[in-house]
Parts: structure tokens; sequence; C-alpha cells
């Protein structure tokens, strides 16, 4: 069992304490909020790999890692995370709990302090980044955005919300874009560092055995140089309930592949005015997330139309897509199949069994978080950003609350809205029937 606190600790930064005797380490996170927006994408992605590479008092990434080394081998890892329309940057670390070293070591202290420093005090020559922590990471940055599309299934789903939301922020990838990275220089990244650390939102997360007014003392002293201007950036993001255009859209790309990938996505409609989250992701186990799903279950098992096939939600812009790898020749009975089991749920056509295996998927895909500190992270971290404030405990007994009407309720208002198809070269494109 833990005991959750959230608290404003400074102007527009909130501390997230989950205090739990259940580890031997601990996890602390720093999260900066900010629209996300084309044209600061890539600099929001490069700025957590730079500040990393050193600070004030440790001026290089060796410095940094021995001192982690000598803190008992904490870890601190670089975080970029989209949420919805929003960009979330910052640091996440983990490390063992006091208990469990020589007394006085004081470890909480000292992450919170390297944490606050790299994001407060980094290496800078002539009051700038330095360009050669810049350069090399943003070459990292551009080859992780290139590496992208050797993953075709990720890449699908990335390429399709693109193309459904390319008038929307939420179009945007997480990493930005390889010609908006290139363009980043030392002057212009320093300016953006200086307007975001001012002007951002901030998100803290604690997860560990220490009493939360020990962790606020520690975070006070670690962020006591943090400039609040008390002028925020607004962050939200734009929920659009229906497809813009009114009818779905079809787009073909073609590539050097020997198996097709059809992603689907659709906009989650009414339910988003009123979000019942536990039954979104009771519906989303029923339809295509879980073994025991629709779609794996008849679209893949049954009928062998997909190698793979299964839906995900994203919650913050409500939204789902559907991805799955199909042969060349099957793209339309697949996609029919995939739409016809939609059609199911909505229905209601949805048996005890198939009802009671997606609310133990879900109860336990909930219960799994608090099997380590980083998990309740994740978990506490997307709930701050939609403003809901649940336990993994009161989630999971919501989930098992579902009924199958509420299955059914939030599946009615689901729309589709675009079509993606990746192709072999010269297999001609599949034509959506509209």
């Amino acid at each position: 069992m833990q005991d959750v606190i959230a608290k404003q600790i400074m102007p527009d930064v909130t501390l997230t304490c989950v205090k739990t005797d259940k580890f031997k380490t601990c996890c602390l996170s720093m999260n900066l909020i900010t629209k996300l927006d084309r044209e600061t994408a890539a600099k929001n992605a490069l700025l957590p790999r730079v500040l990393l590479q050193g600070t004030s008092s440790l001026p290089d990434m060796a410095r940094v890692n021995n001192y982690l080394d000598a803190l008992y081998g904490a870890r601190v890892v670089p975080m970029v995370r989209k949420k919805g329309e929003m960009h979330c940057i910052g640091f996440l670390a983990d490390f063992i709990d006091d208990d469990f070293v020589q007394p006085g070591e004081n470890i909480l202290e000292k992450v919170a302090a390297l944490l606050g420093e790299l994001l407060l005090s980094p290496k800078t020559h002539g009051g700038l980044l330095t360009a050669e922590a810049v350069e090399s990471e943003k070459k990292n940055l551009i080859d992780d955005i290139k590496s992208l599309i050797n993953d075709k299934r990720a890449y699908s789903v990335e390429r399709l919300y693109a193309l459904m939301c390319a008038g929307e922020a939420f179009g945007i990838g997480r990493l930005g874009d390889e010609k908006e990275a290139e363009a980043v220089t030392p002057m212009s990244l320093t300016k953006h560092y200086k307007n975001l650390i001012a002007a951002s939102r901030m998100e803290v997360f604690y997860a560990g055995a220490h009493e939360p007014a020990r962790v606020e003392a520690a975070l006070l002293s670690a962020l006591s140089a943090l400039p609040r201007t008390g002028s925020f950036t607004e962050t939200g993001t734009d929920v659009v309930l229906t497809a813009p255009d009114g009818a779905p859209r079809s787009f073909v790309d073609e590539f050097d592949v020997n198996q097709g990938k059809l992603a689907i996505g659709f906009r989650l409609g009414s339910v988003m005015r009123a979000p019942d989250y536990p039954a979104m992701q009771v519906f989303n186990a029923v339809f295509g997330a879980s073994v025991t799903s629709k779609l794996f279950m008849n679209v893949r098992e049954k009928l062998s139309l997909c190698y793979y096939a299964s839906s995900v939600i994203e919650k913050h812009k409500g939204v789902m897509a559907v991805a799955s790898g199909v042969e060349f020749s099957k793209f339309d009975v697949a996609l029919r199949e995939i739409l016809a089991q939609l059609d199911a749920v909505k229905k209601g056509d949805i048996s005890d069994w198939e009802l009671l295996s997606a609310k133990r998927a879900v109860i336990t895909a909930v219960k799994s978080t608090m099997d380590k500190p980083t998990g309740l992270e994740e978990l506490f971290f997307d709930q701050a950003v939609a403003s809901i404030k649940c336990t993994p405990d009161e989630l999971a007994a919501l989930a098992d609350g579902v009924t199958r009407e509420d299955v059914a309720a939030v599946a009615a208002g689901i729309e589709l809205d675009t079509v993606y198809y990746l192709t072999g070269l010269g297999k001609g494109g599949a034509v959506h029937e509209k």
C-alpha cells in the first residue's frame, strides 16, 4: 500500500510523492511540460541529451558517470515524452534507498541536487551550451530520427498519426524532424533552454521510502535557482471529436518490404467530452490490446488475415490506432474485418469471457506498475498530465466494475478517420472502399 501526496512546492512546480517501503530503490524525476510545436520539437528532444553531457561542477559525461557510480550505481536518463499535444522533457533517476548504505550518505539529497544541477547549471562556454555537446548530440538525435523507419511497425503508426493529424500538433513526432534538428545551433538551443526553464510548468515525481517532508526539502534546495517568472506557457491538447474531413482518408507509401503494414486511425468521439478512462482501457482490451481481444482472436488467429493486429489508445488526444502486418493482397479484406470487429463491440456483441478476460488484462497491467518505482513514475506522471487522481488500486477497482454497456458506450462514438497502407514497391496501393 502506498501513501500518495501531490502538492505545489513552487510556482507551477508540483511534487507527486509516493511513499512506499516495497522497494530497495527510489525513483526521482523532474519534467518540464511545454507545448508540442514543430519549430521547437527537435530542440526540446535535444536539450536533455545536451544537459546530461556536463554541469558546472561535473564538466563532462565521464565525471557525471563517475559521480553516479559513487552514489552506489545511481542512474540518470534523459526523458522525452509526448502526451497528447504536450511535450515533456527532463530526467529520471533511480538509486538505492538510504537504508541499504552507510548511515549519513543521504543519497536522496545528492541525487536531487544532481538533477537540479543538470537542469539549472549546465556546462557552458561563453554563456552558451557548448558546441561540442550540441553537435555530438545533434548527430545522435538525427540518427535516432532516421532510424525510426527501420522499425516498420512503429513507423507505420507514426506515419499514420502524421497524416491523420497533419494540421494538428499531435502530428508532430516526439523527436521532431531531421530538418529542424539540423538547424539547431548552440546559440538557438541556449536561447530556447532559457525560455523553457523559466516559463514551463514542472512535474516532479518521487517513489520510495523517504518521508514526503524530506523529499520536499531536498527538492526545494535542488531547485532553489529555478527561475519562476509567473508568466508560464499554456499547455493542453486540442481534442478533435470527429474526422476533420468528414469522411475517411487513405494514404499509401511504397517501400522495399516483403510484408505490408495496415495502420488505421480513429477518433474516439463523444466519450472524450467526459472521459471514462477505466472504461476506455477495458474497451481497448476487448477490441485489440490483449491476447483475448477480438482483433487477436478473430482477425489474426481464426481468419489468419494478419501477422499481428492490435490497438492502442492515446487518451490525452482522444485517438486510437490499429496496427497490423498484412500480406499485400489482403489489405482490403483485413480492413473490412477490423472494422467489422469494431462494429461488433459497438453493438455490445461481447461475450462474458471476452469482458472478463479484458478486465483481467487491464487490472494485471495496472497492478504491474506497482512492481517497480519507474512503473509508478510512468503511471502517476501520465495521470498528472491528464489531471487524473487515482491510485493503481483505485484504477484496478474501477476497471473491475466496467460493464458490457460501458464498453459499448465507449465504442459507439468512435469514427474511422484515416487508413494508411505501407506496401511493397510496385505492389500498388490498396484503395479504401468507403
